[in-house]
C-alpha cells in the first residue's frame, strides 16, 4: 500500500483492513502479508511527547498488522538522497486599507441580499433555492478570503474565474437552470465591483511597483513575501519550484499573478495544479500529467499546487519548495519537504510575524522525523497487537455467501461509487441527492434516474440521516442485483469479466477444408462407378479458337443445388458462362481409369507448368494400384465427334502415342534476316547435329497460358501468348498427346478456375448441410450466398463478405440488444452495453465460430492456378486428413493457413447476414442460436407508467411528428427525458430506450439499404450505412422537426450547446443532410432522442419493427443514396495516400477552451500539405482538416 499513513478512521485502506483483513485473521483464513510505504507514519498534527507519537504509530501498526521499518538516522538516508535546507520566511501582516475593505464588504453583502430576494421571487423548487443560496454564501466567503489573505487584485482574478467558468457537471439535483444563472450573475456583479477599484491607467500593471501595490491593498504583504522569495532565486539557471497552498482558488489566482509578474524579472513560466473536486476550473488527470511532464522538461518552472502534489502525481525532484500556507499535519510537512530532493535545495516556510503558535508547530514538525524514527526503533521488537474493538459495534449489512460487509459509515462512499459508475455524458454526472427535513428528522435519498431504486426515505438521528439512507439503499441495491455479493457495482464485475469470454489463446494456424465429394472413398475395384456432370462453357467473345464442354466425373454424387449452378468467369477476351448439369453414371475398368488419369496429367501439366521435367515427375507418381486422395476426372466432351457416350475417348487415347527416341530441346530462330540452313543453324547455335535432313519441318505455336479467371482486373495485366508459328525439326520434338485439338487445349486452360469455383461451392454446400441438419426449415438458402459469406476481400474476387457482414452485424446487435433489454429490466444502459459488447465482441464470435469449426470453411487467399491441385497428381506429396464436424458430418483438411481472429468473427456475421437476407429473421435467429447465443423475439410488458404524462410534454404534437399514437404515453416521456432532469415525477431517463433504439434503427436502415440497392458493391453499401446511421445524421433530423424543443433536461451547458447548434444549423446549406458532410458538431443528446423514440415506439408497438421504420424514416429523409453519397474525407485521404504512396503523418490533437484542434499533414512528392481545424469535437475537427488537405492535394497534384 502506497501512502499507507491514510489507513485510519474510515479511509478505504482502513476499511479494507478492519472489515475484511482482520476478520479473516480471526477466522484463520489465509490472508496476504502487507507491505506499506509512507514518508510519515503519522498523519495528524503529531503530539507533544514521545508517548503520543508512539501511540499514533502503534495504531497504524495495529490496523496494518505490520511493523514499521526505518533506518537508524536521517544521516544514513542523506548518503543516498539529498535533503533540503528548511528556512523560515517571516512576513508582516498588514490588512488592505480599511475604507476600501469596508466599501467592498458592504457592496458584496448588498449583492447577497439582492439575489436572496430574487430567489424568493422565482418560481423554483425549495430545494433548488436552498442550494443556490448556499452556493452564493460559499462564493461570498471565497471572495472575502481572497481580499483578506491575497489582496484586491487576486480577489478580482477569483471573481473572473468563477463568473466566466462553464459548469460542466452540476451536482445532481442541486441547481437548476435559474439557480446557475443567479450564481453567475452574482459573481459578475462582484467582478464589476472589484474592477472599479483597480487603477484605470492603461499603462499600469500589477507588479510594476510591488510595494506600492501592497500599500494600495492590491496585494497583501504575504504575496509580496512570496514574490521577493522567488526573485532571490532568479539567478539559478534551471529552477524547479513548487509553491504549496491550501485552497484551490489560491492556486488559480497566484498562477495568474506570477504569470504577469515573474516575466518582468526572468523567463520563468508558471502553471497551477489543483484537485478536481472544487468545481473551479477543474483539471483532468491527463491535464495534470501534461503539466508535470512540462515541469520535468523545463517548459514550466513554477507550479502552484494544492496538497495533490504532495503525493500521487510523480513529480521530479525540484530545488525549491515554498509553503505559502503552512502544513496542517506532520505527513503534509514531510511529504512537501520531500519534493525538494535536488542537491542544495531549499524548503521555505512562510510564517506571519507574531504567529508563535504556527512557528512552534513547524519547529516541532522539523524534529518529528527523528522522534518517529527513534520510537519505531525502540518498539521494533514488540509484536503487532490485535485489533481492539468489535467491528460489529457499528450497524452493518453482511452478505452471508462472501462475508462482504457495508457499514453505516462506509455506505455513503459506496453509494457515491455506485453512482459514479452509472451512465453519464458531458452534461450530467450522476450523484445521489439528499433531501433532509430537520423538523421531521427524515432524509429522502434520490438516486439518478438510471438507477432502478425508488427514493429511499429514513427517519432517525439528524446527524446520522445521510448514512442511514445510504445504508438502506445499499441493502436494496444488493437485493435487486445492482450490487454484487461482494457489494460492488455489477458493472465493475461485468467490465472485469468482459475479456473472459473468448480470451482463450487463439491459434491463427487453421485448416483449409476440401470437399469430400472430390475425395477417394472406396478402394479400386474392377469396375469403378463415376457420376458424370457436363460443365457447359459458353464464350461471350469472338476468338478463332472455341471452347468446348468438359466432363467432370466424381466418385460421389454432388448436391442437387450444385447441378444447375451457373456462374460467370472473367477471361482475357471477355466473359465465359459456366453451367453444371448432371448427365449419367458410368463404370470404368482399371485400364480406362488409368488412361483418363494419364490424359489429365499430361494435358494439365503441359498447360500449367510448360515443363517436360515436371510432367514426367507427375506421371511417375501415377500408381495403378493406389488411387490419389483427390480423385476426380476432367475429360473432354464428345459432342463434336461421333464416338458413343459423352466422353471424347479419341482425345483421351491421345496419350498412347509416344516417341521416346527424341528429346525435346529449346530452339531459337534467326533474328538478323540472314539466310542459313536449319542444319547449319542448329549446329552453330546449339551444337546439335541434325540427322534427318529430309524430314518435313513441324509447324508449332506457343502453348496457351492458364488464366486466373476469378480475380477482378487480373486479366488486363496478363498477356496472351503470341499466335506466331515456328518451324521445328521433328527429331527435336516429343509427342505428348496426339491427336488432340487446339480447342481442347484452349478449353482446359479454364479448368483450374472452373474447378476452384466448384470446390469452393462444394465446401459452402457442406457447411449449409451441417446447418440444415440442425434446422431443415432453412435448407433453401442458396449455396452461392453461403459462399459469398465465406469469401474474404483478400481473395480479390468479384464478390466478398462485406455486405453480408454489415447486415449480419446489425441484425446480431439488434437481436442481442432487444433480448438484454427484456431480460434485465432493472439494468442501466451502461450495464446493458457491457453485456452486449461481451456477447458480440470479435473475441466471442471467433470463439463461437471455432467451436463450430467454421475457420476451415473460410476462403482468405487469392486463387493462383500454379498452386491449384491437379487431380490424380500425387507427386506433390499432399495428403488429406478427415475432420469431424457437428451433426456427424466430415470434411477433409488440405494444408493449413493463417486466419486472424477478426476474420473468423467477420465470417460469423456474414453467415448470419446470408441467412437473414435469404431466409428472413427466423433463419437469422436460428443461426444465432446455433452459434450458442440464446435470443428470441418474444414480447415482455413495460413497467414504468406515469400519472398524467401529458402535463410533462406535448404528447399530441410529438405523436403528430412521429405519425404514431402511443398506447402508453409514459414511454414517450421517458424517451425525451435526459439524465440531468432531476425532478422526481419522472423516475427514469431515455438511456435504456436509446440502447434499444440504436440497435433497431441500425438494423432497419441497413436492411433497407441492402434490399433497395442489391447490386451495389460491398464497399458502397458499407459507406451508405455509415453515412445514414450516425449521431450527426440523427441530430440534424431532430433539429429539422423541432424535437430539441421537447427534451426534458436541467443542464445550462446542454441548453447553450443546443441553442448554438440550432443557430449554426439554420445557416447550413440544405445539401448537407448526411452525417459526415456538415461542419458543425452536434450534441450527442440530439441524436440520442431519435434512437430513444425509436426504442419507445418499438416497445409500445409490441416490437413491430416495420412500424418503427414507418415513423422514424420520414424524420431521416432524404436517406442517402449511391448518387448522393459523398466519401468520408478521412477515409478518402487515407486511401489516396495508400494508393499514391504519400506519407500521412499522425494527427496532432490538442484541446483548449472546450474545443479540439486537429492538424493533418501529408507529405506528397517532397511537399508538405498541412491544415489545422478547430471544432467542438475531435472527430469533426479531424474531418474538416482532412477535407482541406484532400482539396489541396487534388488541386496541386494531377
Amino acid at each position: 500500500m502506497d501512502e499507507c499513513h491514510h489507513a485510519r478512521g474510515k479511509h478505504p485502506y482502513a476499511c479494507i483492513m478492519t472489515e475484511f483483513y482482520h476478520p479473516g485473521l480471526c477466522r484463520n483464513m489465509q490472508v496476504p502479508r502487507i507491505f506499506g510505504m509512507t514518508a510519515s507514519p503519522i498523519k495528524s498534527k503529531g503530539g507533544n511527547s514521545e508517548v503520543q507519537y508512539w501511540q499514533n504509530i502503534n495504531e497504524l501498526e495495529t490496523v496494518m498488522n505490520s511493523k514499521v521499518y526505518t533506518c537508524a538516522s536521517e544521516s544514513v538516508l542523506a548518503g543516498y538522497i539529498p535533503f533540503s535546507t528548511p528556512k523560515f520566511k517571516i512576513y508582516e501582516h498588514r490588512e488592505i486599507p480599511f475604507a476600501l475593505y469596508l466599501h467592498l464588504l458592504d457592496q458584496l453583502k448588498g449583492f447577497v441580499e439582492k439575489y436572496e430576494v430574487k430567489l424568493k421571487c422565482l418560481d423554483i423548487e425549495e430545494l433548488s433555492a436552498q442550494s443556490t443560496g448556499k452556493k452564493i454564501q460559499k462564493i461570498f466567503s471565497t471572495f472575502i478570503f481572497c481580499l483578506d489573505d491575497l489582496g484586491l487584485w487576486l480577489a478580482l482574478k477569483a471573481a473572473r474565474s468563477i463568473s466566466c467558468r462553464e459548469v460542466n457537471d452540476l451536482s445532481w439535483g442541486n441547481l437548476d437552470v435559474f439557480g446557475e444563472t443567479i450564481v453567475k450573475n452574482f459573481s459578475q456583479d462582484v467582478l464589476n465591483a472589484f474592477s472599479a477599484c483597480i487603477p484605470s491607467d492603461p499603462n499600469w500593471s500589477v507588479g510594476d511597483n510591488v510595494q506600492g501595490d501592497a500599500d494600495a491593498g492590491l496585494i497583501t504583504c504575504k504575496v509580496v513575501c512570496l514574490i521577493d522569495s522567488l526573485l532571490e532565486y532568479r539567478d539559478i539557471h534551471d529552477i524547479r519550484c513548487i509553491i504549496f497552498v491550501e485552497r484551490v482558488i489560491t492556486a488559480i489566482v497566484l498562477q495568474s499573478l506570477l504569470s504577469e509578474v515573474l516575466p518582468k524579472y526572468c523567463n520563468w513560466k508558471t502553471k497551477y495544479i489543483a484537485g478536481n473536486n472544487s468545481g473551479l476550473l477543474s483539471q483532468t488527470r491527463k491535464q495534470q500529467n501534461e503539466i508535470v511532464e512540462e515541469f520535468r522538461n523545463g517548459k514550466v518552472n513554477v507550479i502552484v499546487a494544492t496538497s495533490i502534489l504532495e503525493e500521487g502525481l510523480d513529480v521530479q525532484s525540484c530545488n525549491l519548495v515554498i509553503r505559502f500556507d503552512p502544513s496542517t499535519t506532520v505527513s503534509s510537512f514531510i511529504q512537501s519537504r520531500g519534493r525538494a530532493r535536488m542537491q542544495n535545495s531549499d524548503y521555505l516556510l512562510m510564517v506571519k510575524s507574531g504567529d508563535s503558535s504556527t512557528h512552534s508547530r513547524l519547529e516541532k514538525y522539523l524534529s518529528s522525523g527523528e522522534t518517529m524514527r527513534s520510537e519505531s526503533l525502540r518498539h521494533a521488537s514488540l509484536p503487532c497487537e490485535p485489533l481492539n474493538g468489535n467491528l460489529y459495534d457499528e450497524e452493518h449489512y453482511q452478505v452471508a455467501s462472501t462475508g462482504a460487509i457495508v457499514t453505516l459509515s462506509s455506505s455513503v462512499e459506496l453509494i457515491y461509487f455506485y453512482c459514479s459508475r452509472l451512465p453519464s455524458d458531458s452534461y450530467f454526472k450522476p450523484a445521489p441527492r439528499f433531501v433532509i427535513n430537520k423538523e421531521m428528522n427524515t432524509c429522502t435519498l434520490y438516486l439518478p434516474k438510471s438507477c432502478p431504486l425508488q427514493p429511499v426515505c429514513v427517519q432517525g438521528n439528524l446527524k446520522m440521516l445521510k448514512q442511514m439512507a445510504c445504508f438502506e439503499a445499499c441493502k436494496q441495491l444488493h437485493m435487486n442485483g445492482a450490487l454484487t455479493d461482494n457489494l460492488i457495482p455489477a458493472i465493475v464485475v461485468e467490465e472485469a469479466n468482459a475479456p473472459v469470454v473468448g480470451n482463450e489463446p487463439y491459434n491463427e494456424d487453421q485448416p483449409a477444408y476440401f470437399p469430400p465429394e472430390l475425395v477417394k472413398h472406396h478402394p479400386n475395384e474392377s469396375k469403378t462407378l463415376y457420376h458424370c456432370y457436363v460443365i457447359e462453357l459458353r464464350q461471350n467473345f469472338n476468338y478463332d479458337v472455341t471452347v468446348q464442354n468438359i466432363v467432370l466425373a466424381t466418385r460421389s454424387k454432388l448436391e442437387d443445388d450444385i447441378c444447375g449452378m451457373s456462374f460467370e468467369l472473367e477471361v482475357p477476351r471477355g466473359f465465359l458462362s459456366v453451367n453444371v448439369s448432371y448427365m449419367e453414371e458410368i463404370h470404368l475398368d482399371e485400364e480406362q481409369v488409368h488412361l483418363c488419369r494419364k490424359f489429365q496429367i499430361n494435358l494439365l501439366s503441359a498447360l500449367l507448368y510448360n515443363s517436360e521435367t515436371k510432367r514426367r515427375e507427375t506421371l511417375d507418381g501415377l500408381n495403378l494400384v493406389e488411387a490419389p486422395d483427390v480423385d476426380y476426372l476432367l475429360l473432354p466432351h464428345a459432342r463434336d465427334y461421333s464416338t458413343p457416350g459423352m466422353i471424347d475417348w479419341r482425345s483421351v487415347a491421345s496419350v498412347l502415342f509416344s516417341n521416346d527416341d527424341h528429346i525435346c530441346r529449346n530452339y531459337s530462330k534467326m533474328r538478323d534476316g540472314s539466310v542459313t540452313t536449319y542444319k547449319k543453324y542448329y549446329k552453330e547455335r546449339h551444337g546439335i547435329e541434325l540427322r534427318f535432313e529430309d524430314e518435313f519441318l513441324l509447324k508449332g505455336r506457343h502453348i496457351f497460358h492458364v488464366p486466373n479467371c476469378l480475380q477482378r482486373c487480373r486479366q488486363q495485366k496478363e498477356r496472351e501468348p503470341s499466335n506466331d508459328s515456328v518451324e521445328l525439326p521433328p527429331e527435336l520434338c516429343s509427342v505428348i498427346l496426339s491427336p488432340v485439338s487446339v480447342n481442347t487445349l484452349y478449353t482446359f486452360t479454364f479448368a483450374p478456375s472452373v474447378m476452384h469455383q466448384l470446390e469452393a461451392l462444394l465446401v459452402a454446400a457442406n457447411l449449409k448441410r451441417v446447418l440444415s441438419d440442425s434446422c431443415p426449415e432453412i435448407a433453401s438458402i442458396p449455396t452461392m450466398k453461403v459462399l459469398e459469406a465465406l469469401t474474404t476481400k483478400n481473395c480479390q474476387e468479384r464478390y466478398h463478405l462485406e455486405s453480408l457482414e454489415t447486415l449480419g452485424d446489425s441484425f446480431l446487435k439488434y437481436a442481442v440488444c432487444q433480448q438484454l433489454f427484456k431480460t434485465y429490466q432493472s439494468h442501466d444502459e451502461g450495464l446493458l452495453s457491457v453485456k452486449k459488447d461481451k456477447l458480440i465482441s470479435n473475441e466471442t464470435l471467433c470463439k463461437l465460430g471455432c467451436d463450430r469449426k467454421l475457420p476451415g470453411f473460410i476462403r482468405n487467399e487469392p486463387f493462383d492456378p500454379k498452386t491449384w491441385i491437379n487431380p490424380c497428381d500425387i507427386s506433390r506429396g499432399l495428403s488429406l486428413c478427415e475432420e469431424l464436424l457437428p451433426e456427424a458430418r466430415k470434411m477433409y483438411t488440405l494444408g493449413r493457413r493463417k486466419i486472424k481472429r477478426k476474420t473468423v468473427a467477420d465470417v460469423v456475421e456474414a453467415l448470419l447476414g446470408a441467412y437473414v437476407s435469404t431466409g428472413g429473421e427466423n433463419a437469422g435467429l436460428f443461426f444465432v442460436r446455433w452459434l450458442g447465443i440464446e435470443v428470441d423475439f418474444g414480447i415482455s410488458p413495460y413497467r414504468n407508467v406515469l400519472a398524467n404524462p401529458e402535463k410533462l410534454i406535448n404528447i399530441k404534437h410529438i405523436e403528430s411528428l412521429l405519425s404514431y399514437s402511443f398506447r402508453e404515453p409514459s414511454l414517450l416521456v421517458e424517451a425525451l427525458t435526459h439524465g440531468s432532469y432531476m425532478f422526481s415525477e419522472i423516475p427514469t431517463c431515455y438511456q435504456r430506450l436509446e440502447f434499444l433504439g440504436d440497435s433497431v434503427l441500425d438494423y432497419l436502415v441497413t436492411i433497407h439499404l441492402y434490399r433497395k440497392h442489391p447490386g451495389l458493391s460491398p464497399g458502397i453499401l458499407t459507406d451508405l450505412r455509415s453515412a445514414s446511421v450516425n449521431n450527426d445524421c440523427y441530430a440534424q433530423s431532430a433539429i429539422k422537426v423541432g424535437l430539441h424543443k421537447h427534451i426534458l433536461h436541467a443542464s445550462t451547458v446542454l441548453h447553450k450547446h443546443i441553442a448554438d447548434t440550432v443557430n449554426d444549423f439554420e445557416k447550413l446549406s440544405s445539401e448537407f443532410t448526411y452525417g459526415w458532410e456538415s461542419e458543425t458538431s452536434f450534441p450527442k443528446v440530439l441524436g440520442d432522442i431519435i434512437e430513444s423514440l425509436a426504442g419507445a415506439i418499438l416497445v409500445d408497438s409490441d416490437y413491430d419493427k416495420e412500424r418503427v421504420f414507418q415513423s422514424i424514416r420520414p424524420l431521416l429523409e432524404p436517406l442517402v443514396t449511391p448518387e448522393t453519397l459523398r466519401p468520408n474525407p478521412v477515409r478518402e485521404l487515407t486511401e489516396l495516400c495508400q494508393k499514391e504512396h504519400f506519407i500521412l503523418k499522425k494527427p496532432v490533437v490538442s484541446r483548449e477552451d472546450g474545443a479540439s484542434s486537429v492538424t493533418i499533414e501529408v507529405e506528397a512528392k517532397g511537399v508538405a500539405y498541412r491544415h489545422t481545424s478547430r471544432a467542438a469535437h475531435k472527430k469533426t475537427a479531424k474531418r474538416l482538416a482532412s477535407k482541406e488537405v484532400l482539396k489541396s492535394l487534388k488541386e496541386n497534384i494531377p
